[in-house]
């Protein structure tokens, strides 16, 4: 057990200046000023440091595509079939991926690894735990979620090869085809009429049951019109992952509510889709109160920067509340994990970091990272 005391916490939703927070279990026993400390708690004056949350990504691709390793180290994109349902980025996660290591460095604690963004539907999506363990032993959530990804991506891929699908239309039309096979399964599974198991669409009727959500790659303010046209057609949950252009259609999505995930804004405008880039989205959403989380896309952005790009939106006129939220509560419930991580609240996992100052502040460090209340990064021992 042990207790932290006069520190400035950011539990997820506020700050509280000089509060105490007690640990025990690997879990978060109790937050506030007046918390009573147990007489067997080992006592950490952190007098003039900042605590968070431990920091969430809600779209990597930490592990499947690790750095330095190259095109034989490339396992987030099963590009033989534009649909692959069947595969799970579960397994094709190295946590030997030095970006683990950077991760817990830089205070992130929680991340969601996705299949790539070459298929119209890429395979099943897992949220981990950065520790460097068995892969096994860092899930936290399998499956979170069903990749799909409309725009310019399945296109180039599959396209070029002269296979379906060759236009939007085509991408759009593809993901129908797949999910109303998806419930024909369901329905034969309901009746017990299948006669033939098929993995691809066991993990598709996921979404079909409403499990989990279709988390749809989606740039464009027309591809994010598909998306929420087809939720409304098969009546699913979606997310839309990085919703670039949702600016320019921000009415839309507030009549239209569903979880969003921006990013990577950091990254340059390398095609056509991502032209209209702009930390605009991010400062529209808030006013107009659309929540959302904040993600890297890493490799695309490295994981240590997901903190530079906080810093970087509130300079573009975010408020730091939300931005922070954006990485923290509002990016657990992004991945349906908000009654685990995510907020310092009594009862959820002691993931946390321990700043030398305000995250905010440009010389701010990380001191410490803890995951399950055991320290798995100190500045001082590295």
């Amino acid at each position: 057990m042990k207790a932290y005391i006069n520190a400035t916490v950011w539990t997820g939703f506020e700050y509280i200046e000089e509060a105490q927070l007690v640990i025990n279990g690997g879990k978060i026993e109790a937050i506030g000023r007046d918390v009573t400390i147990p007489s067997e708690a080992e006592i950490i004056d952190l007098s003039g440091k900042y605590v968070t949350p431990g920091l969430i990504d809600v779209h990597t691709h930490l592990g499947v595509h690790p750095e330095g390793l190259g095109i034989e180290g490339h396992d987030f994109n099963e590009t033989s079939d534009a649909s692959t349902p069947y595969v799970r980025s579960l397994d094709g996660i190295s946590p030997q991926d030095k970006s683990f290591i950077e991760a817990r460095k830089n205070g992130v604690t929680t991340v969601q690894i996705l299949p790539g963004s070459a298929n119209v539907i890429g395979g099943e999506i897992v949220a981990v735990k950065t520790i460097e363990h068995v892969v096994d032993e860092m899930v936290i959530k399998s499956p979170s979620g069903m990749k799909a990804a409309l725009g310019e991506n399945p296109k180039k891929v599959h396209g070029s090869k002269g296979k379906s699908a060759v236009t939007r239309m085509g991408v759009a039309g593809l993901l129908r085809k797949e999910l109303m096979r998806a419930e024909d399964y369901q329905k034969s599974l309901e009746n017990g009429t299948v006669t033939s198991r098929d993995l691809g669409l066991e993990q598709l009727a996921k979404v079909i049951r409403r499990e989990i959500p279709l988390r749809v790659h989606a740039h464009r303010a027309d591809d994010i019109a598909t998306v929420l046209r087809i939720k409304n057609e098969f009546n699913i949950d979606v997310t839309i992952e990085h919703c670039t252009e949702g600016h320019l259609i921000v009415d839309h999505l507030a009549n239209n509510p569903v979880p969003i995930a921006v990013g990577p804004t950091m990254s340059a405008k390398s095609k056509q889709e991502l032209a209209n880039k702009a930390w605009d989205t991010m400062v529209l959403f808030e006013e107009r109160n659309i929540p959302f989380a904040m993600t890297t896309d890493h490799p695309v952005v490295t994981i240590d920067h997901l903190l530079t790009t906080v810093k970087t939106a509130v300079n573009h006129g975010l408020s730091e509340e939300t931005a922070l939220k954006a990485i923290t509560s509002q990016a657990a419930v992004h991945i349906g994990l908000a009654d685990q991580v995510g907020s310092l609240i009594e009862g959820l996992d002691a993931d946390l970091v321990i700043w030398s100052d305000s995250p905010f502040q440009l010389m701010a460090k990380v001191e410490q990272t803890l995951i399950n209340g055991e320290t798995v990064y100190n500045r001082e021992k590295q």
